[in-house]
């Protein structure tokens, strides 16, 4: 199993940055957060779940990119393809980092880009961004959609690793009947389906939502509790585990006992939901034809539910851009890999949810996770 990616991958990224920096006329990108960082470098390390240091990575209009990390970091870093790394050492109450990037950025040119659009954040203190703009000739400006134009489109590679962390998930979902069983507390459930994805070869399991009740669930981002599963339950579990910095996230329902008949009639119209999205997820259609149709399945075109959405993109983030709702009429493309993710009302505080993962291809869509049947299956 192939581990991280080839110097030319990398390489290949930062040209199609590149151009997309001449027609914007930006000098330079700073980039702080650790998926965006990682795009381009393929520095993975859990110790960004620290707070305490910022990191950055500079890419210039021309040749390649710059670290300016906490020294730290500078042995890992000099494992990547990177060559050009400045370092200070962190944290540092007076000035942690700020002057030394604010020299690499002057050196490239005024006009510099962060990515600051919807489903961004700055991983850097405020006021150390204020310090940062009051130290550049021109205050940084947005990267013009660069880093979500490319990140939306994933190469062959990383389709690869998303794939194989399906597959894992679909092994460890084949197993719940190991783990779950009437009188099993939902938190013990829980526990067991991470063991399952660490067993099955995950790196981690950074998500795992579910719910269990009576004939569907009105909620399903709460923590597990000490409830146990009963005869009539529907258990959801849906992962987000990791393979090589890479998420699968998809679901699964499972009966507990015999489901009842509306039960049965929503999960088979959520499947049918799913089913013909996937026929609609060619080049030409858009991220809302998607939301429409599954909706029309789904409420009969009411427009949706309160969660928001039928799906989103996916990759080094669990969720990216875009989301399939009605307004998002981002084109699909060859390449882009999405969640879909049809819920249904079966009645007040009760419903369900399913979700597939997909990627687009030229004429049509590959399913990365492997579809679900009609039919609940019963633990």
């Amino acid at each position: 199993m192939t581990q991280g990616f080839t110097t030319a991958e990398f390489k290949a990224r930062l040209k199609r940055a590149q151009g997309r920096m001449d027609d914007a006329d930006l000098d330079a990108i700073l980039l702080t957060t650790e998926p965006d960082i990682r795009y381009f470098t393929g520095y993975l390390t859990r110790f960004w779940e620290s707070p305490c240091r910022p990191w950055f990575l500079v890419l210039p209009r021309a040749g390649d990119p710059i670290a300016v990390i906490p020294s730290i970091g500078a042995a890992l870093m000099a494992r990547t393809w990177i060559s050009d790394i400045r370092t200070w050492r962190a944290p540092n109450l007076d000035d942690d980092g700020i002057g030394l990037l604010a020299e690499t950025l002057r050196a490239l040119g005024p006009r510099i880009g962060t990515p600051s659009g919807l489903q961004s954040h700055l991983r850097m203190p405020l006021d150390d961004f204020g310090r940062l703009n009051a130290a550049l000739p021109k205050p940084i400006g947005a990267d013009a959609g660069i880093l979500r134009s490319l990140r939306l489109v994933k190469s062959e590679a990383e389709i690869e690793k998303i794939k194989t962390a399906c597959h894992i998930a679909t092994r460890a979902f084949e197993r719940v009947p190991e783990i779950a069983r009437a009188g099993q507390p939902l938190e013990a459930v829980f526990r067991d389906f991470q063991r399952l994805c660490l067993e099955e070869g995950a790196d981690w399991v950074p998500y795992l939502a579910g719910a269990a009740a009576q004939g569907g669930y009105g909620d399903v981002i709460s923590p597990a509790d000490e409830r146990p599963l009963t005869a009539g339950d529907i258990l959801m579990l849906d992962t987000g585990l990791v393979h090589d910095g890479y998420f699968c996230d998809f679901d699964r329902n499972f009966a507990v006992g015999i489901p009842s008949p509306d039960v049965a009639a929503g999960h088979s119209r959520l499947i049918d939901a799913t089913c013909t999205a996937f026929e609609a997820a060619r080049p030409g259609n858009t991220a809302a034809d998607l939301f429409h149709v599954m909706d029309k399945v789904v409420t009969g075109g009411a427009g949706g539910s309160e969660a928001g959405r039928y799906g989103h993109g996916l990759g080094m983030n669990l969720t990216e851009w875009p989301s399939l709702i009605p307004t998002d009429h981002t084109p699909l493309v060859p390449g882009m890999v999405l969640t879909l993710e049809p819920g249904i009302e079966l009645a007040p505080g009760r419903a369900l949810v399913h979700e597939e993962n997909i990627v687009i291809r030229e004429n049509g869509a590959e399913w990365l996770s492997q579809p679900y049947g009609a039919e609940m299956r019963r633990i």
